[in-house]
């Protein structure tokens, strides 16, 4: 089993950017895919970025060209890098990742966009 420690989110005014990290406990090379999910309040959960082992790259259309996600191998790390971002963009985000013995997510980092 996966464990994660999900940091980066908080409080940021609208056009503003935020970097929300995940560290997992295994290899990154452990992994099938990688990505970040969110969800808002009264809302379903929604996969916004992926990334799989080959380095492929997919994207909601809600966030294509203003989010990025990476990862650091070294570290075991991905990283969402989130620009211009709007009120619209509050939720939170939990990392997840899909491995041979199934899809684990992390706990959750909470993004505010407000001024």
């Amino acid at each position: 089993q996966v464990q994660f420690a999900e940091s980066g989110g908080g409080l940021v005014q609208p056009g503003g950017s935020l970097r929300l990290s995940c560290a997992f406990s295994l290899n990154i090379f452990s992994f099938d895919s990688m990505g970040w999910s969110r969800q808002a309040p009264g809302q379903q959960r929604e996969l916004v970025a992926m990334l799989s082992n080959s380095g492929t790259t997919d994207y909601s259309d809600s966030v294509k060209g203003r989010f990025t996600i990476s990862r650091d191998d070294a570290k075991n790390t991905v990283y969402l890098q989130m620009n211009a971002l709007k009120p619209e963009d509050t939720a939170v985000y939990y990392c997840k990742v899909d491995m041979w013995s199934g899809t684990y997510w992390g706990q959750g980092t909470l993004v505010t966009v407000s001024s």
